[in-house]
């Protein structure tokens, strides 16, 4: 198959993903009675600034969650524990920055790096039952959230202080609070500062999975287990240090929130974004750039809804429905577009092979 028509194939699946999509969720919209074109005038329109801020400050954390999710997925690995890896990270950060041990960004460095520690150690722990007892790590990682939710709730009266309806740990003091970046001049909402670090994760998962050994071996032991056994790869070791990582990456997702906007980790902390970041990474392909576009999509479509009920009437709620058909499509068109593409190059090498066998015909009734 030419380099054009994977081309034209790659850029086809994403567009027919997206475009029956969109056909799915306006059959919904008929069938429950609501104002189609105000749904799709209020999706279509252009965000204002301060709205388009808060939409890149929920993309950084939904493609740090992506990640997180795609690095287990790039090895089969299906990490479903990011939601309780991030949730315990982000309780761990926000209590050592509020203990302010060390002065300064000396604190916020060493919050930063709790929280990664927490996030691999409770992401390492269904990486080990998985290598070393057999266990499935969808089970394992579904039941430590539950565990990471009721351990935050021990922890949180433990250790932390009740203001008003709210508990959580004590606010981290001012010298160690991460600054926000104005982008526009006349928007009241910045991007967070530590959005940033998605980039870096980006930039850093690309490199690792394309320019290192260990990449190239999970990427090896994901599409074929058993053969990157048999040519080396220490199946065990890969499982325990790919859950670490993508444990230590779920670690940051709290982090942008908590440093430059509330500050301390409370009881009304945003809970789901582990969960929607498996969505993301799906709807990315585990690629990163992917993974970007879908961080922005979704961040997008959360925006916007808040809009609908205002302009259009509809509930909000019909854009967690619409995130839902989108991954679903997705998930069908890109299976439907392998299949025709794997058809394809069987019937091209079928071609090739019978020309070249009725060119040799010739020659070898000629020397016989």
């Amino acid at each position: 198959m030419s380099v054009v028509r994977r081309g034209a194939l790659a850029l086809a699946s994403p567009v027919l993903a997206l475009l029956l999509a969109g056909l799915i969720i306006t059959v919904v919209l008929a069938v429950i009675g609501d104002d189609i074109a105000g749904f799709w005038s209020v999706m279509s329109s252009v965000p204002e600034p301060r709205n388009a801020v808060a939409m890149l400050n929920q993309a950084s954390v939904l493609y740090l969650s992506g990640v997180a999710a795609a690095i287990g997925f790039r090895m089969n690995l299906f990490n479903i524990g990011v939601e309780g890896q991030y949730r315990l990270a982000a309780f761990a950060a926000g209590a050592v920055a509020g203990a302010a041990w060390l002065p300064g960004y000396l604190n916020s460095l060493l919050a930063v790096v709790v929280a990664m520690a927490v996030g691999a150690a409770w992401a390492g722990l269904a990486g080990a039952l998985r290598a070393y007892r057999g266990v499935s790590e969808v089970i394992s990682t579904i039941m430590l959230n539950s565990i990471a939710g009721f351990l935050i709730s021990y922890l949180i009266v433990k250790v932390g202080r009740t203001t008003g309806n709210a508990t959580g740990t004590d606010p981290m003091p001012e010298g160690s609070r991460i600054g926000t970046i104005a982008i526009f001049p006349d928007s009241p909402t910045e991007l967070y500062g530590l959005s940033l670090l998605a980039i870096v994760v980006g930039v850093l998962f690309w490199l690792v999975l394309n320019r290192t050994r260990f990449g190239f071996e999970l990427r090896a032991t994901g599409a074929s287990d058993s053969a990157a056994v048999a040519s080396g790869v220490d199946s065990r070791r890969m499982i325990v240090t790919t859950m670490l990582l993508s444990g230590a990456v779920a670690g940051l997702v709290g982090l942008p929130v908590i440093f430059s906007s509330a500050y301390n980790y409370g009881s009304s902390f945003q809970a789901g974004l582990g969960f929607a970041g498996i969505a993301v990474a799906l709807l990315g392909r585990n690629h990163p750039v992917g993974i970007a576009f879908a961080a922005l999509l979704f961040a997008y479509l959360s925006q916007q809804a808040n809009l609908l009920n205002i302009l259009a009437g509809i509930s909000p709620d019909i854009v967690a429905v619409a995130q839902g058909v989108v991954v679903m499509s997705v998930v069908i068109v890109y299976e439907v577009v392998r299949r025709y593409r794997v058809r394809a190059e069987q019937t091209q090498v079928a071609s090739t092979l019978s020309a070249e066998s009725r060119a040799a015909a010739p020659t070898e009734g000629a020397a016989s």
